[in-house]
């Protein structure tokens, strides 16, 4: 598949090659992350509230417009749309009602927001504009790149959107600190002809379009389906019990992953009546110090001794409770656990349930055979 029509399928519906002429989608429930699921669209609503629609862009940028012309538009359908200065050419996402609730998502009040018009329907003319300046899209990366390292600026230039009528580009960039591109941006101007945007991104924005594998085996989350990034901490990790290992708890984007939070709420119910792991608890046997905690079984692991966490004890959390509440009374129980303890269960490993042989059987070396083997006795030579 070439370049261009590689930026086309990344820019919406795989359903949408190079010879659509923006036809419509023919999976209305959407193909993309960007692509909204219209539960309404079988329910008949009033000709007032079809006057918003969804347009989405390359990549995570979206827009809504005004169709002031009454325009029968369907999700999947491409348009042409209002921009600053000429026109641009989008994919509608959303149509009906479901756009209120949409700009109520993103704090969008519709009384101060200027919404911009849909102008028509893409023309075949207007796709094939599109087209080529979609082809223009990586050398131009490429080319201010150059520019960049040129002027020295500590920046990346990480994706380039063309504006549909290609008279205006945006430039994705990413920067630690503070970046005056002044200067970039006139030398750009006068290579490429075009007005020129820069738009700032994080790494997790850069780490969704450029895509990848991750430590769990699948699609990156962020090129897949997740649109808004939550700030994840470290309190998400702690409240899981994680080990905190640096590697296993950053994403390729270097920043933690966004996964830690999908969990982070079952955890914080299943640990509400969790007792505090900073009490100690007083037994004949000694002082018991915390070490760690099994939340969904309801264990948590003690030793006697605070500094090396041997000889861990598990203790359930009902018995840690009746615990703390005795020490509060001043009563010192005899043992952590009362009878012969719990019986942990040992984790289920590989079985060999089909009756298989083993995989190793041809790495080890068979044994030489010492028996001797049956060799014809010789005759005595008679003279």
């Amino acid at each position: 598949m070439d370049t261009l029509q590689d930026s086309i399928l990344f820019r919406g519906c795989p359903h949408l090659d190079t010879d659509t002429e923006g036809k419509a989608c023919p999976n209305q429930d959407g193909c993309t992350k960007l692509s909204v699921f219209d539960w309404l669209r079988d329910i008949p609503h009033s000709i007032s509230e079809d006057d918003l629609v969804e347009v989405r862009f390359k990549n995570t940028r979206k827009g809504y417009f005004l169709n002031v012309n009454s325009l029968n538009i369907k999700p999947g359908e491409m348009v042409a749309v209002e921009s600053s200065p000429g026109h641009d050419i989008g994919m509608v996402s959303l149509t009906g009602p479901l756009v209120r609730n949409q700009l109520r998502k993103y704090k969008i009040d519709p009384a101060e927001y200027e919404f911009r018009k849909v102008y028509r329907k893409a023309k075949p003319a207007d796709i094939d504009k599109w087209k080529e300046a979609i082809a223009l899209e990586h050398h131009t990366m490429l080319r201010a790149r150059k520019i960049s390292q040129s002027l020295r600026l500590d920046m990346k230039i990480g994706d380039v959107e063309y504006q549909g009528d290609k008279t205006k580009a945006i430039f994705y960039y990413i920067a630690d600190d503070r970046v005056d591109f002044r200067e970039l941006i006139k030398v750009m101007a006068e290579e490429f002809r075009i007005r020129i945007e820069m738009r700032q991104i994080g790494a997790r924005q850069e780490a969704g379009r450029i895509g990848g594998i991750g430590s769990c085996g699948r699609e990156l989350c962020c090129s897949t389906w997740l649109t808004n990034f939550v700030t994840v901490t470290t309190t998400s990790a702690r409240n899981q019990e994680l080990s905190f290992n640096p590697q296993k708890l950053a994403g390729q984007c270097g920043k933690l992953k966004c996964c830690l939070n999908y969990e982070v709420g079952t955890y914080l119910d299943a640990q509400k009546d969790f007792p505090s792991a900073e009490i100690i608890l007083e037994t004949m046997e000694g002082k018991a110090y915390h070490q760690k905690t099994d939340i969904f079984k309801r264990i948590m692991w003690y030793s006697f001794d605070s500094a090396a966490p041997t000889n861990l004890i598990p203790v359930p959390v009902d018995r840690i409770r009746e615990i703390i509440r005795q020490n509060r009374l001043g009563v010192v129980v005899e043992k952590l656990i009362e009878g012969d303890g719990i019986k942990l269960v040992e984790e289920i490993g590989y079985m060999n349930a089909a009756g298989q042989e083993s995989l190793t059987r041809f790495d080890q070396k068979k044994r030489p055979d010492n028996k001797m083997r049956f060799r014809p006795k010789k005759r005595n030579n008679q003279t």
